[in-house]
């Protein structure tokens, strides 16, 4: 009985898999979000806090809750960035924005200076190229009106972009170093 079951439960977990590939093909299709889980699992350099915010953006996607989806995403992808920036002890910002010699750490930091700014340092310390950062500035806003009230009202195919082009932007910063 047990064979039969765990053999049930094997072929049943394989059908999922394949049916999902298939309708994945669909522009509107839920299966799609099986690209971004592939996607995820592909960076190595996710700590657990961001694995989990970007796992809990994909559950968004899967209950239809696209906005939430789109400020999960940016909260695990300025999360990265922040540790990215952070990484030699917070030495090259400093240097680069005398002004913030008054944070002592990355959330001290956090904290007090605006998305934004973090984006812009990042490309003053080398981690971004003026067109990352611009086009960082741009998803920065799509999430500014998901996260506060407004008509934007994205589908499944915004949201799967976006959680999909912040996971690119992460594999591309991942080989970078201050």
């Amino acid at each position: 009985m047990y064979n039969f079951l765990q053999a049930f439960c094997e072929r049943a977990q394989q059908f999922r898999v394949e049916a999902n590939s298939i309708l994945a093909k669909h522009e509107s299709a839920p299966s799609r979000i099986i690209t971004l889980e592939k996607a995820r699992r592909e960076i190595a350099a996710l700590s657990l806090y961001q694995h989990t915010l970007f796992e809990e953006a994909v559950e968004c996607i899967e209950k239809e809750c696209f906005r939430a989806a789109h400020v999960m995403a940016w909260a695990a992808f300025m999360d990265y960035l922040e540790m990215k920036i952070a990484s030699d002890g917070l030495k090259k910002v400093l240097a680069a924005r005398k002004g913030w010699a008054k944070f002592k750490d990355i959330e001290d930091l956090r904290e007090n200076i605006p998305e934004s700014q973090i984006i812009d340092v990042a490309k003053d310390v080398g981690l971004l190229s003026k067109k990352e950062a611009k086009t960082l500035q741009g998803l920065l806003s799509k999430r500014n009106e998901c996260a506060h009230p407004s008509n934007h009202d994205p589908d499944i195919n915004e949201a799967i972009g976006y959680v999909s082009e912040l996971l690119i932007r992460i594999k591309t910063l991942e080989p970078k170093s201050l």
